[in-house]
């Protein structure tokens, strides 16, 4: 049986025995909008909508649309429920008794030379392939780390347990997100890395920003910022990175608390890092100025007045062949998306989106930002064009009633 969007607010609504009346003053939602959902007149709303009715029924946006949480291809050694066990490793656990049966582990060249190629998987958005051989990374890493403990394992253990924490949070399981960041942060802390534990933290920062728990997120990402603020003059391209990844996790919760002005002033400082450093490639992630400049798009369309225009201004200024991660350029684009459809351009919204999934078909599938989209524009549309049914059948949003 099909399931709307309507119809989990109004499962989740009752389960916490709400009125309709109650949740729209809850969440600052129009109770007119509310009854339309649960009646499945309305199949969508916008984005900002739905993350408001989702705080105030205490889940995330995921799963009020609809996200996927599978993977599309099976592997006997790994998936997601593989990759949980890795994470949530039992033996790992103090006062529990090893098992005693560790295979031969990699070399120290071998484990850095697999995380190198899981990073790289998982930034070309498959998440398939990644799923099914991070879990072994994650035993094999550990294996190493047990039988040569140096700072370098400790590091690529760390960098592995960042990449868990990132797939597991694109996927849905936030819970196993933040263990992954737990155990990356343990494993910065062996490795004696400031930069890793930086890193972590600003995975840890995007984890609360996909939990609702946006003034967590900026505050933490903020004082590792301070922490870690480097003297220009002498900084290195990797300690500019890390600080300016900080930097623009902390814009991005500001933004949704509508602390526009302050979210810009971080990525201002963000950009100067950013100038300095010129672009840089680090501790899995890449920084650059392109890379602040994208975020500037997306804390535009945040908060309970999003300014579409403005997004569409600060695109402008962006060459998507600069952009050199193809999961990055993609998440630009479905921003670009939005920002068309809400100034009036559903024909360049849809064009862009189509785009988009052709490059990354199931990349696609896990952006609740792109599915609520494809969702309002469905609903709104009167020329129900079928590249548009299309997309939104492939992205699993309902069809209108």
């Amino acid at each position: 049986m099909n399931c709307t969007i309507g119809d989990r607010v109004k499962r989740l609504r009752e389960f916490r025995d709400l009125t309709q009346e109650e949740l729209a003053d809850r969440s600052g939602v129009h109770v007119d909008t509310v009854r339309k959902l649960e009646q499945n007149v309305r199949q969508s709303a916008r984005i900002s909508t739905l993350r408001a009715l989702a705080r105030a029924l205490d889940v995330q946006l995921e799963r009020l649309v609809g996200q996927a949480t599978v993977t599309q291809r099976l592997s006997d050694d790994g998936g997601l429920i593989a990759l949980r066990d890795a994470i949530q490793d039992i033996g790992a656990l103090p006062g529990v008794p090893a098992t005693g049966d560790l295979e031969d582990p990699p070399s120290e060249a071998e484990l850095t030379a697999s995380v190198k190629a899981a990073t790289s998987l998982y930034w070309q958005g498959d998440y398939s392939r990644l799923s099914g051989t991070l879990p072994l990374l994650l035993r094999d890493g550990r294996a190493v780390a047990h039988e040569t403990p140096t700072e370098r394992v400790w590091q690529q253990l760390g960098l592995a347990y960042q990449l868990a924490a990132c797939l597991s949070a694109q996927a849905g399981h936030l819970d196993w997100a933040y263990t992954a960041v737990e155990r990356q942060l343990a494993a910065a802390a062996r490795a004696s890395d400031p930069l890793l534990e930086g890193m972590a933290v600003s995975t840890l920062s995007w984890v609360l920003l996909r939990q609702g728990r946006w003034e967590q997120a900026q505050d933490i990402a903020v004082r590792k910022a301070q922490d870690l603020e480097p003297g220009f003059m002498k900084a290195t391209g990797p300690q500019l990175a890390v600080y300016g990844n900080l930097l623009t996790s902390a814009a991005t919760p500001a933004a949704r608390r509508d602390a526009h002005d302050d979210a810009m002033t971080l990525l201002q400082a963000a950009e100067a890092a950013a100038v300095r450093s010129g672009p840089v490639r680090s501790y899995g992630t890449a920084f650059s100025v392109v890379d602040v400049r994208t975020q500037k798009v997306n804390i535009s369309l945040a908060g309970t007045a999003p300014r579409p225009d403005r997004a569409l201004e600060f695109a402008g200024d962006i060459r998507l062949e600069s952009i050199s991660r193809p999961v990055h350029s993609a998440a630009h684009r479905v921003d670009v998306a939005q920002a068309r459809y809400q100034t009036g351009d559903s024909d360049g919204a849809l064009a862009t989106l189509l785009e988009v999934e052709a490059e990354q078909p199931e990349w696609i599938k896990f952006q609740a930002d792109a599915v609520a989209t494809v969702g309002e524009m469905l609903e709104t549309e009167r020329r129900r064009n079928t590249p548009l049914r299309a997309i939104a059948t492939r992205l699993g949003v309902e069809p209108a009633l």
